[in-house]
């Protein structure tokens, strides 16, 4: 079992920035893959960015690249998201999860934490 909470969200102007974080309890942060995703109303939610458990891997959609990264800590057993040069198209509910390396699907997700950008 993995908890994950998620704080940080907020109201922000549009070029403004915001930092993300999901703290994580239960299993060993330091094995697990950690991502964050977002849902936008009315669309699917979708891939944002992932660090691998080594912290030296990092993928992220292309709609952020250059714009947002993601960094972990594993001593605070927490995983961030900058999030810089935000646009009104990145307003969404965010989401962080995690997953075992290897396994191919996100098991464990948090509640969730809302990013609004206005123009």
């Amino acid at each position: 079992q993995v908890q994950l909470v998620e704080s940080g969200g907020g109201l922000v102007q549009a070029g403004g920035s915001l930092r993300l974080s999901c703290a994580a309890s239960g299993r060993t942060f330091s094995l697990l893959n950690m991502g964050w995703f977002r849902q936008a109303p009315g669309k699917e939610r979708e891939f944002v960015a992932q660090v691998a458990w080594t912290g030296g891997s990092t993928t992220y959609a292309d709609s952020v690249k250059g714009r947002f990264t993601i960094s972990r800590d594993n001593a605070k057993n927490t995983v961030y998201l900058q999030m810089n040069s935000l646009k009104p198209e990145d307003t969404a509910v965010y989401y962080c999860a995690s997953t075992l390396p290897g396994m191919a699907k996100y098991d464990y997700w948090g509640q969730g934490t809302q990013v609004s950008v206005s123009s």
